[in-house]
């Protein structure tokens, strides 16, 4: 199966949501946990995240990733704000049990001039105090474009984080296309060297997302603004390596193009042309 899928509001709740996504010839999605600029939640009904649960064990949808709301910053110079991502993060994957064996997403934050190895200490506090072995939800770093303090723009920086927490088996990362370019990863003309680096620097088998995101600056920027698919410097062909790449192609894929849902549509048909065997990728 090749799990593709964009970003949706959870506004309607889980049973909306994968009915929006399975409109879009979607088979993945994501969303965020609570308002992406605050800190407010939406109430979760048990009834409608089994809706959804039921799509999964049917095989109409793949894992899903939720993604932390931007506000979450467990490497802040400024102590409430840890505190704050802090309880954000233990309450979102509370929340996410409602709907268990998925994958939670977060930036892993920014040092504000503390330096990156306080920033990456921590990042794994806060980790560490949020994991429990009971947990059915993977918690996912994302990789970063590296602009201004931000930790995550190396795979060195994800290592280092994934070295120190206690239960490591919970964690993972999520690759962002765009964010890695601009990071100065050349996905572009040497996929298949940036994907060995990270194998030895982090393990592919801790990959277990992507963000699929075109990017409108060239290699190195560091600025992470992304582009739709084809119209940046990536490129169409880019991405036809991606989901047909034998260490990519079973991993949930996720647009965060600045699309509306036809252009999500049209992206997820342009993406599955380009696979090998369209919904199977294989």
């Amino acid at each position: 199966m090749l799990y593709l899928g964009c970003h949706l509001s959870f506004s309607g709740g889980f049973a909306a949501m994968a009915q929006t996504a399975l409109g879009l010839d979607a088979t993945t999605l994501q969303f965020f946990t609570r308002n992406p600029r605050g800190g407010s939640a939406k109430t979760i009904d048990p009834q409608d995240a089994e809706v959804l649960c039921a799509l999964q064990r049917e095989g109409k949808l793949g894992p899903i990733v939720a993604h932390a709301s931007y506000t979450v910053n467990p490497c802040s110079a400024n102590e409430a704000t840890r505190n704050f991502a802090l309880e954000t993060m233990q309450d979102d994957l509370r929340r996410i049990e409602f709907i268990p064996g998925n994958l939670y997403n977060f930036h892993p934050g920014s040092h504000v001039g503390q330096g990156t190895e306080t920033g990456i200490e921590q990042i794994i506090q806060t980790l560490n105090a949020i994991l429990t072995p009971e947990q059915h939800t993977t918690v996912l770093l994302e990789t970063m474009a590296g602009k201004g303090s931000e930790v995550g723009g190396r795979f060195e920086e994800l290592r280092a984080i994934l070295d120190g927490v206690t239960l490591g088996d919970q964690m993972g990362v999520c690759l962002d296309t765009c964010h890695v370019f601009d990071a100065g990863y050349n996905i572009k003309d040497d996929l298949d060297g940036v994907l060995a680096e990270f194998d030895r620097v982090v393990g592919l088998s801790r990959l277990r997302a992507l963000h699929l995101n075109d990017s409108k600056n060239p290699i190195g920027s560091h600025k992470d603004r992304h582009e739709k698919i084809g119209l940046g410097s990536l490129g169409v062909e880019t991405f036809a390596r991606i989901v047909n790449h034998p260490a990519l192609r079973h991993l949930p894929m996720v647009l965060e193009t600045p699309n509306e849902l036809d252009g999500y549509a049209a992206e997820i048909a342009l993406l599955r042309a380009k696979a090998i065997d369209g919904k199977t990728g294989m």
